[in-house]
């Protein structure tokens, strides 16, 4: 979306335009997480005290980050999928306002994304849709249709590294978190935090052995449609597909 495209669209979702920001108009604060689909079942991660996440040397994460398209046929464990998430994800705490502080900035700690993991080989979890409930540290299932993956990486214009990694990271917005506070400049805002997110993946996988491509070109209405979404209170902005690196086996 373009700008002006974004700023129209943020008139006409969630609220009316106001002069003043919601949260100064006396709405309430949206939610801090989504609620559960009724029926969905909620999967515990491995508590990230109890991983041993590898360690590495700061600047070397960052000179040896590069976007990766291909990837090992190797799976990568739970633990290091709730590493993935905590890294990128993950709530350190709530404080009294309420709002997450979370494992990246956001603006005004308005923390507007929800991630949604196309999964496709993770040790001990079936191929599907999961949605990461951030505040248990948790995995919602969704679906676990077997043509999701044709679907969508088909929305995502047939990028093979898609239908190919381990997990692929959709960072879905939740418009009304962020136009509460920030109205219409909340969507540059969105923008941002996805980029923060993002390279929190890239530096994260580098620490597993794994390479991540970031995912930016996909078929708005195709996607938003495969993951479930409304696509207009709700909708993809930002992607990473991830696996092992084939130069680490």
């Amino acid at each position: 979306m373009s700008n002006s495209i974004g700023r129209e669209f943020m008139r006409k979702t969630c609220y009316p335009y106001l002069p003043v920001a919601p949260q100064d108009s006396g709405v309430p604060q949206p939610p801090l997480e989504l609620p559960y689909p009724e029926g969905a079942r909620l999967l515990d991660l491995p508590p990230i005290a109890e991983i041993n996440i590898p360690s590495i040397d700061l600047r070397s994460a960052i000179e040896n980050r590069k976007t990766v398209r291909s990837y090992s046929n190797q799976a990568i464990t739970i633990d290091e999928l709730s590493s993935l998430l905590w890294l990128t994800q993950g709530v350190r705490r709530v404080s009294a306002r309420p709002a997450t502080l979370r494992n990246v900035p956001s603006a005004g700690a308005r923390h507007a994304f929800e991630t949604y993991l196309l999964i496709n080989k993770v040790e001990g979890l079936p191929a599907g849709l999961y949605r990461y409930a951030a505040l248990q540290h948790a995995l919602l299932e969704l679906n676990l249709s077997p043509d999701l993956n044709d679907r969508i990486t088909r929305a995502c214009l047939n990028q093979n590294q898609i239908a190919s990694s381990s997990v692929t990271f959709f960072w879905v917005a939740v418009i009304e978190r962020m136009y509460w506070r920030y109205t219409e400049r909340g969507y540059r805002y969105l923008l941002l935090d996805a980029g923060h997110i993002c390279q929190n993946l890239y530096l994260a996988a580098e620490a597993l052995g794994c390479g991540v491509c970031a995912i930016g070109a996909f078929d708005d209405d195709l996607l938003n449609s495969a993951l479930g979404l409304d696509g207009e209170t709700l909708f993809v902005v930002y992607g990473g597909a991830l696996g092992k690196r084939v130069d680490r086996e």
